[in-house]
């Protein structure tokens, strides 16, 4: 709807009488300031912007991320873990994350353009990785599995290199530490100064890179240790690698299902209150009035106890809980009544609504949260897959990856160069996630094969695809078909016949 400037009014054409000019100096001013009225309500055109009735209690602050992010941050963490423990829905969120962004293990593969330094550099790797956790028995894959989800669950996670003495026998003289973002000591803050500045235990230098973390020894919540130390240390920032998601400049992440946390909660407090309900309904069956002695003469139940006036069982007994099968006796006059339950309806369609808006709230399908599979075909689940599938590709590549995987790697070559076991402190490496799961494995692996022969995909991406190295895919396919040759035999697999 456009503006209309306003007519002249009495007033303006009454001094118009007397004095034209100051009519229309004031005539003027009144077209400017419903103007300016009109374009401040509709923003310019913009609905969203508007200042209306139905915006009015809309007032969203101006602040920075950040601000945002030190004042609900810790609230966000222990609410979505405390979700994530208690309500299926979270758990399993979090789980196909995990499953989807590292399953079996994001393997790298060197490729420093020399088949020797590859090898080399692959066959140390396969002996330290399953030695790198600082703190248990886990390998890098699990390692890494374990900081994706603190990340999604908490927000950020810390992945501290630890460095070792050659005589503490590891293949490489590194381990790694794993911390979530409650270690990082949020009261540090320091103003700018010509060598940086500190911003909630985060220190940066004169240009503004981050040069270090204040990270506490032992986790702030930990209540079982005796000689808990809450003081913080300053770690290089090139010993740390800060894991987390931005959706804005912001220097620390939230939980990946923040936008429905409040709505889970409220759906588990409905799911219990509705259980509840359905419990009641099947404990009692109904209810006896009158059981003192009437016109028919005979005795009360309750006996030794005339001044108690409440409900009784068959036995005497006060009822002050439901249990299946009760049968109540009330004072009053003589009926019997039946509890009635009321079913309710629509359950099950207003439960797949509130499913529907946890699944876009962590950005995942919703079969895949839930599992319903009912209302779906071939093309439809398809579909959903694909978006979600590069959507984890894209988190892979520009987030896992290169800011845990990449950092990760670096710190092995240098220390196996300072320690002597290769000659090189830096290396190439191509880093392989796991593949994705055909819905159809037939018309995946024929398009594939058309690719290949089209010439726009080569076998060595094809099977970095499924997760494998090529060259170990590649010699083992040699090695496996020359021993079929030897033992002359042929499999109708072999496409070589």
């Amino acid at each position: 709807m456009s503006w209309t400037p306003p007519t002249p009014n009495a007033i303006e054409r009454a001094i118009k009488v007397v004095s034209p000019a100051a009519a229309l100096r004031r005539y003027k001013a009144r077209i400017a300031l419903e103007g300016a009225t009109y374009l401040k309500k509709r923003s310019h055109g913009y609905d969203g912007a508007g200042v209306g009735r139905r915006s009015a209690h809309w007032r969203p602050r101006s602040t920075s991320a950040d601000v945002e992010i030190a004042l609900a941050g810790r609230r966000l963490r222990d609410r979505m873990r405390d979700l994530v423990r208690n309500t299926p829905h979270s758990a399993e969120a979090v789980e196909i994350w995990v499953d989807y962004l590292v399953g079996h293990g994001i393997a790298p593969r060197a490729n420093t353009g020399d088949e020797a330094r590859n090898d080399r550099l692959n066959g140390l790797w396969a002996d330290w990785m399953v030695e790198c956790d600082a703190d248990g028995p886990d390998g890098f894959h699990a390692l890494t599995a374990l900081a994706v989800r603190g990340m999604v669950e908490g927000g950020d996670v810390f992945l501290r290199r630890r460095m070792r003495r050659m005589s503490d026998g590891l293949t490489v003289p590194l381990q790694l530490q794993l911390q979530e973002g409650d270690h990082l000591d949020e009261s540090k803050n320091e103003g700018t100064s010509t060598n940086g500045r500190t911003v909630r235990g985060i220190q940066y230098d004169r240009i503004g890179r981050r040069s270090g973390y204040w990270l506490f020894r032992d986790h702030p919540g930990e209540t079982g240790l005796i000689m808990r130390s809450l003081e913080s240390t300053l770690v290089p920032a090139d010993s740390v690698i800060h894991l987390f998601r931005r959706s804005r400049v912001q220097q620390r992440g939230v939980p990946w299902g923040t936008p429905v946390i409040q709505h889970m909660r409220e759906l588990a407090d409905w799911a219990e209150a509705e259980l509840v309900r359905k419990k009641i309904e099947a404990c009692t069956v109904a209810f006896v009035t009158n059981a003192d002695a009437g016109d028919d003469g005979v005795a009360p139940i309750l006996q030794d106890d005339d001044q108690y006036q409440g409900a009784v069982d068959g036995s005497g007994v006060p009822i002050e809980s439901f249990e299946p099968g009760l049968i109540a006796y009330l004072h009053g006059n003589k009926d019997v009544r039946f509890n009635d339950p009321k079913p309710t309806g629509g359950v099950a369609e207003w439960n797949r609504l509130q499913d529907h808006r946890i699944a876009a709230g962590w950005g995942q399908p919703y079969e895949l949260l839930t599992g319903d599979l009912s209302q779906v075909n071939y093309s439809s689940i398809r579909t959903g897959l694909v978006k979600f599938r590069r959507r984890v590709i894209r988190l892979q590549q520009q987030l896992v990856i290169p800011r845990l995987c990449q950092t990760v790697w670096g710190w092995f070559v240098r220390a196996a160069y300072d320690a002597g076991a290769y000659d090189e402190p830096t290396a190439a490496v191509t880093w392989s996630p796991p593949s994705f799961e055909e819905v159809d494995r037939t018309k995946e692996a024929m398009a594939d094969l058309l690719e290949m022969r089209a010439g726009t995909l080569t076998l060595p991406q094809a099977i970095a695809r499924k997760g494998h190295n090529p060259d170990d895919v590649i010699e083992e396919t040699a090695a496996f078909n020359k021993k079929l040759d030897d033992l002359d035999l042929i499999f109708d697999s072999d496409p070589r016949r």
